[in-house]
């Protein structure tokens, strides 16, 4: 391509729903802690490497029979509030504006459990009910 002579129409995306096709086997409930994994399918969060954190499901999507990319699943980035660890792994209000990782499709923690957890996103507040975590995928991947 050559620079620019003239005006050009460059189409944006708008909006904060994104959509993106589920890897095999996934049943991925609404409200849930979506990831991306390392083939760049969507997944439900688990305790698991090569993960990143997208988003909250936006509704259920049951590709638990069928191949990746079957299926296609409507996820927000966005700040929602999970459930928070316990014991070592609870986060609290140190731990706003660092990294935290999967747990489970509904639980975050504060550590990467030894190099076996995925990041989720980046802690935004903390209150009694549990943990906000910014979810937006690139964020989580430079998130430290």
């Amino acid at each position: 391509m050559v620079a620019l002579t003239k005006d050009r129409n460059t189409p944006q995306s708008a909006g904060d729903l994104r959509e993106g096709p589920v890897a095999a086997s996934q049943l991925i409930f609404a409200g849930s802690l979506v990831c991306r994994n390392a083939a760049g399918f969507l997944v439900k969060g688990v305790t698991a490497l090569n993960l990143t954190g997208v988003g909250r499901a936006e509704h259920q999507m049951d590709n638990s029979a069928g191949g990746a990319g079957d299926v296609q699943l409507r996820y927000r980035p966005g700040i929602f509030r999970f459930a928070n660890s316990a014991a070592g792994e609870l986060i609290t209000i140190a731990d706003i504006g660092k990294a935290c990782f999967v747990v489970d499709d509904q639980t975050v923690a504060r550590t990467n459990g030894t190099g076996t957890r995925s990041k989720a996103g980046v802690i935004d507040a903390v209150d009694d009910q549990g943990v906000w975590v910014r979810m937006d995928e690139a964020l989580a991947r430079v998130a430290s």
